[in-house]
């Protein structure tokens, strides 16, 4: 099945003819997949929370994330791209999953993920805690076999269990590798940063393929440095990113479950995955927006403006995809 389009992408809503604040809030006010039949991109919120471990909420994430994107443009400068119009991108809505069973819910996620993928999507998932990322890891590894990983975050996640829970949001990645769906010679943390438990969570998170990339090293050698890096490590494998908000130092992510001092800017975010734009990134997620801690919509705004960037990576390689007649890397082949 292919999904080469046979018209020009249907995009957003006009600004220009209905305000901003008008309508409803899909992302970036694009169309739902219902109104255009398939997607390239297919934006899709996973609200559930249940695998916290401190402060709960990011089941509001997604729908934060979307009210925030009503201010994104369709032209995006500093990837001199017009996503929307080289893609079709589409809201495909939200994944219900229960919130009284994690076990339940990571198989919806998945099962919802795989027909997504199905299609010929990629899929840009906004979550949510980071529970959700094990199931979407499953569902791309399905297709694409094991991935490579970028980790966004102040967390390692690789931790074994909490309470005896093996499926909550510090355990996804532990759970990856174990099940072999991960490239475990291409794999990294960045942004992490603040306590652990022991010096055995690094030993461990090392012996599971690991490399690490903190904050303070972020500072310390520049973005171009570390995203330079980053293409090295990954080369030309499939890319999942995955995005726990509180990368961002909470002067710029307050609204999160489990803040750290000393994180990311998001300039510097932004400007790393600029820098990631010749990676072919299969899908992605942006996860643990917790909007009842949030003010102004600092957090949603990033949150939103760093899931742009990633569709923006992937409309641009799939267009290029097209025009080049490259099997490996057109949706739906």
């Amino acid at each position: 099945m292919s999904s080469t389009p046979t018209s020009q992408p249907r995009g957003p809503v006009d600004s220009s003819r209905i305000p901003r604040y008008a309508g409803p809030a899909t992302f970036a006010r694009l169309p739902r997949l219902d109104e255009v039949g398939s997607a390239d991109v297919a934006v899709v919120g996973v609200p559930f929370d249940s695998g916290v471990s401190y402060r709960p909420g990011a089941r509001f994430g997604g729908n934060a994330i979307r009210e925030a994107s009503r201010l994104l443009r369709p032209y995006n400068p500093a990837q001199d791209a017009s996503p929307f119009a080289l893609a079709q991108v589409a809201d495909a809505g939200d994944i219900a999953a229960n919130p009284f069973n994690i076990n339940e819910a990571v198989e919806t996620v998945e099962g919802a993920a795989d027909e997504l993928l199905a299609t010929g999507a990629r899929m840009m998932t906004l979550g949510g805690d980071h529970t959700i990322a094990l199931p979407l890891l499953r569902s791309v590894a399905k297709k694409h076999g094991p991935v490579a990983l970028l980790h966004f975050d102040a967390h390692l996640d690789t931790w074994d269990t909490y309470f005896g829970a093996e499926y909550t949001h510090g355990t996804p990645f532990r759970r990856a590798v174990e099940e072999g769906i991960l490239d475990t010679e291409a794999l990294s943390h960045v942004g992490t940063r603040g306590p652990l438990y022991g010096k055995q969570d690094l030993d461990d998170d090392e012996k599971m393929g690991f490399g690490i990339v903190t904050s303070a090293d972020v500072m310390r050698r520049g973005v171009d440095e570390v995203a330079d890096q980053l293409r090295q490590r990954i080369g030309d494998r499939p890319l999942y990113i995955s995005i726990d908000i509180d990368v961002l130092d909470p002067a710029h992510a307050p609204g999160t479950g489990t803040p750290e001092a000393g994180g990311l800017t998001s300039r510097e975010l932004l400007e790393i995955l600029r820098g990631l734009s010749s990676c072919n990134l299969v899908s992605a997620d942006v996860v643990e927006v917790a909007p009842a801690y949030d003010h102004a919509e600092i957090t949603s705004v990033a949150a939103s403006h760093t899931a742009y960037e990633l569709t923006t990576i992937m409309s641009r390689q799939i267009s290029a995809a097209r025009k080049t007649g490259d099997a490996a890397l057109t949706p739906g082949q």
